[in-house]
This record gives C-alpha cells, sequence and structure tokens, in this order.
C-alpha cells in the first residue's frame, strides 16, 4: 500500500520531465512527421519511395474536428487526437520550426486538412510542403501538430508544453460572429495565437 502510494505520487513529477524533455527535443535526426503513429521513416521517403511520389502529387486529405476535451473544445484529428501549434513557427511563413528529433515528440499533421462533416471552423485551412515533400496542414497559417505523449483521444499533455505548445480553442474553432475578429481564446494557459 505505502509503494502504490509513492507511485503514485510520482507519477506526475515523471509525467512533467517526460513533457519537458520531449518539448525540448531539437537534435538532428530525421523523423518523418507522424512517426509516432507509424508512418514511413524520413530516409524512405527522401529515397523516393512510392510513398514520397505520391504525397507531392496528390497528398491525402487529413479531417480536423472539434473535440472536447479536461480544458475545454480543442481542434483535433478525426482519430480524437489533439492538434497544436508551436509558437516558433511563423504565421504564413510556408515554413516550419520543429525539425529533427522535435518530429519525434512533435509529429506534423500530414496531408491536406478539411473539417469533417457539421464543422465548421473560423479560421483558413490550408497546407504548407515541408522539405522532403511532405504536406503538411496548417490552421490559419500555422503549421499543425499533434504530441506523441497524448496516447489517448481527447489527451491535451502537450499544451502549454515549454511554454511554446500550445492547443488550437475558442474563438478560432468556431465561425465568427459578424465583425468579430477569429483569434483563438486562452483556457488557463496561452492556447490562442
Amino acid at each position: 500500500m505505502r509503494s502504490s502510494r509513492l507511485g503514485s505520487a510520482l507519477l506526475p513529477l515523471a509525467a512533467a520531465a517526460v513533457v519537458t524533455c520531449l518539448a525540448a527535443a531539437c537534435g538532428t535526426t530525421s523523423p518523418v512527421a507522424g512517426a509516432a503513429y507509424g508512418t514511413t521513416s524520413a530516409a524512405a521517403m527522401a529515397a523516393g519511395s512510392p510513398s514520397a511520389s505520391a504525397a507531392s502529387k496528390t497528398p491525402a486529405k487529413t479531417v480536423l474536428t472539434v473535440r472536447k476535451t479536461k480544458i475545454g473544445s480543442v481542434l483535433a484529428t478525426s482519430a480524437g487526437q489533439t492538434v497544436y501549434w508551436f509558437s516558433k513557427d511563423v504565421r504564413g511563413s510556408g515554413k516550419s520550426a520543429c525539425a529533427g528529433s522535435c518530429l519525434a515528440a512533435w509529429p506534423v499533421v500530414p496531408g491536406t486538412p478539411v473539417a469533417a462533416a457539421g464543422v465548421r471552423l473560423a479560421g483558413k485551412l490550408g497546407t504548407i510542403t515541408r522539405p522532403g515533400g511532405i504536406v503538411q496542414a496548417t490552421y490559419n497559417g500555422y503549421p499543425l501538430y499533434t504530441y506523441a505523449m497524448d496516447l489517448t483521444a481527447g489527451q491535451t499533455l502537450g499544451n502549454d508544453a515549454a511554454g511554446m505548445w500550445h492547443v488550437i480553442t475558442g474563438a478560432a474553432l468556431s465561425a465568427a460572429p459578424a465583425g468579430a475578429s477569429p483569434t483563438a481564446t486562452s483556457t488557463g494557459t496561452t492556447a490562442g495565437y
């Protein structure tokens, strides 16, 4: 019983250490976006595999939706994985500041984004093309990512990681009333852009 209490007390500390470690990941290896979810390696993509040529010609559609979480409604993939934006990315630049080992912790949302049936987003969906021809979804000009430590649908463990990774929530998710500016709002953490 005593070791069970100790284990329960240490779990939040271990989780915080993992989040901090993964948030700071910025080495030189080049996993492909989505590697945590079983996609092809960067070497295979760069080598001209059928996946690489298909990705650059006709990127797959990626369905985005809104999902209720403990911190409120957030932008998510059709599988329920929370979607994040990175504050080091420059809005509308067409580039991502997350590369190398950063992608192991923060896999990109690949493909051309479309809103799920019945979902009306206030922001503009788009794409950028990463080095190697990988198409990455964007929202309001920001490249989109998931978080490798979000192991179940609706988790938001990456929100405010290292003060640079944020969920997309608030007014940016639903069509704003006429004249309103669609910007995200904070839910107790820095969640907007």
